[in-house]
């Protein structure tokens, strides 16, 4: 017999994952995140700032100018040749400091001849007048002959002639007091004048200012009232310029905020200071001055900006920047979506708005390039540091 041929048992078929299906389960999920944050990374980044409470400022807003409190031409008073200058643009004097000096030799010899001439006046007085002492031997002698005559040894015509002769010298000693007084006041008046031309000869700063244009140097010859200098004093004045419908409820001692053009966002505190009375007749704009806390020397002459002056309070307000506002609506991303909303605005500052209708506290809304968005547009947010 043929021995039977033996078959292995038969093994059951499992099934194995296809490789090639899950490369491509991977490669779809990759390809779907890749795309989901590709296009989230193309979106449009919206700057936002959330709404907040605070105390909602009523302000009123106006331009500010900076202005020097004096700008003044520094002149000669008297007339020379200068001698020496310690003028330069741009330098700072105190009041009271030196700055040119005028030639003033010719003078000083005017003053000391009339410092002599004024001392042997006053000399000559002091010894005394030779017609005094005649006035005196008259009296004397006129007293004698009224004795004589109540005697009866003395005529009366002799007696009268004797007084003629007394009267006249009386009126030369008066006519010599006169005089002599008249010679002493009129050296004293022209000493003094002198003197104070002298003292013109040296130029002061008449404040505390910085130098701004020379004109005259050491060795040009001066007439009077010549301009030296340009002098710009130390001393600034901020001035705002309010319309005539917010005007009314400006009062001295309120708070503001100042911002200059030069100096970026920063916002500097401020009090009313001074409201003049009345308007510029061009613009009819009311002047108010302003005691701004900064450094004086960030205040130069011509720097321009605004101002918001507070004329009213409220508390536990809805804010936002104001920036965020136009039109009375504000953009707000919900959910990555923008979504234009119409808002009612109370106080409005500087930089904050009140809204009091149409927000609620934590909404973001959109602070910056708000032209660049539209109602229902998808958007990133990034929080404005």
């Amino acid at each position: 017999m043929r021995p039977s041929t033996i078959f292995p048992p038969a093994m059951s078929a499992k099934p194995v994952p296809s490789r090639i299906g899950l490369k491509l389960v991977i490669l779809i999920v990759a390809v779907v995140v890749i795309a989901f944050v590709g296009r989230s990374l193309l979106l449009p980044v919206a700057r936002t700032e959330p709404a907040y409470k605070g105390i909602a400022i009523n302000a009123v807003p106006g331009s500010v100018v900076v202005r020097a409190e004096y700008i003044m031409d520094i002149k000669s008073e008297a007339e020379g040749r200068l001698l020496a200058s310690e003028l330069d643009p741009g330098k700072k004097v105190k009041q009271g400091e030196v700055l040119a000096q005028i030639d003033p030799a010719d003078l000083k010899l005017e003053v000391e001849y009339l410092q002599s001439e004024f001392e042997a006046a006053k000399k000559r007085l002091a010894i005394g007048s030779s017609i005094a002492i005649e006035l005196q031997n008259a009296r004397d002698a006129l007293d004698q002959s009224e004795r004589m005559f109540k005697l009866g040894s003395f005529s009366e015509a002799d007696l009268t002639k004797q007084r003629r002769s007394f009267k006249v010298f009386e009126q030369r000693v008066a006519l010599e007091e006169v005089n002599n007084k008249q010679l002493i006041e009129g050296l004293e008046n022209t000493l003094k004048v002198k003197q104070n031309q002298l003292r013109k000869m040296t130029v002061v700063a008449p404040f505390d200012g910085v130098v701004s244009t020379v004109i005259a140097r050491p060795g040009d010859l001066l007439s009077a009232k010549a301009t030296i200098a340009t002098l710009i004093s130390t001393s600034r004045t901020v001035e705002a310029k309010i319309s005539e419908e917010n005007f009314a409820g400006i009062k001295t001692g309120q708070k503001c905020t100042v911002r200059f053009l030069g100096y970026g966002g920063t916002n500097y505190d401020a009090f009313v200071t001074k409201i003049l009375p009345t308007a510029d007749p061009e613009t009819q704009r009311y002047v108010v001055h302003l005691d701004v806390k900064i450094d004086p020397d960030k205040l130069v002459p011509g720097i321009t900006g605004e101002v918001s002056i507070i004329v009213a309070e409220r508390e536990n307000s809805v804010l936002v920047p104001r920036r965020a506002l136009f039109d009375n609506r504000v953009y707000v991303v919900v959910e990555g979506k923008v979504a234009m909303r119409q808002v009612d605005v109370g106080y409005v500052a500087l930089s904050v708005a009140e809204i009091t209708k149409g927000l609620v506290l934590g909404d973001q809304v959109i602070v910056e390039e708000l032209d660049k968005f539209r109602d229902g547009d998808r958007v990133r947010i990034s929080p404005r540091k």
